[in-house]
């Protein structure tokens, strides 16, 4: 069983920060690329950013320049440090991740359960 559980939302006011965590756990061999979605009421998910393996990092147009993402393969962990925020950035976030549960099995993605930003004054 694998389980990605997220940490780290809550309520701030415009302009401030939040850091969001991940980590991953369960029959894990691999972990490749890892990544943060959000979905605000009424829309659809939408990618936020994600982090490969090797550190290469892609951002949404909308959070560039504001949000950054890591990650910890030691702990199985990613980490979204958000800056400036501003109340269209209110969502529910989730971590994903893309990963292998043995040398033999396929890859497959893993998603969690969400923890809600708001950001309003």
């Amino acid at each position: 069983q694998v389980q990605l559980v997220e940490s780290g939302g809550g309520l701030v006011q415009p302009g401030g920060s939040l850091r969001l965590s991940c980590a991953a756990s369960g029959s894990i061999f691999s972990i490749n690329a890892m990544a943060w979605y959000r979905q605000a009421p009424g829309k659809e998910r939408e990618l936020v950013a994600k982090i490969t393996r090797d550190d290469i990092t892609d951002y949404a147009m909308s959070v560039k320049g504001r949000f950054t993402i890591s990650r910890e393969n030691a702990k199985n962990t990613v980490y979204l440090q958000t800056n400036s925020l501003k109340p269209e950035d209110t969502a529910v976030y989730y971590c994903n991740a893309d990963l292998t549960v043995s040398w033999f099995s396929s890859e497959m993605s893993y998603w969690g359960k969400g923890t809600l930003v708001v950001v309003s004054s």
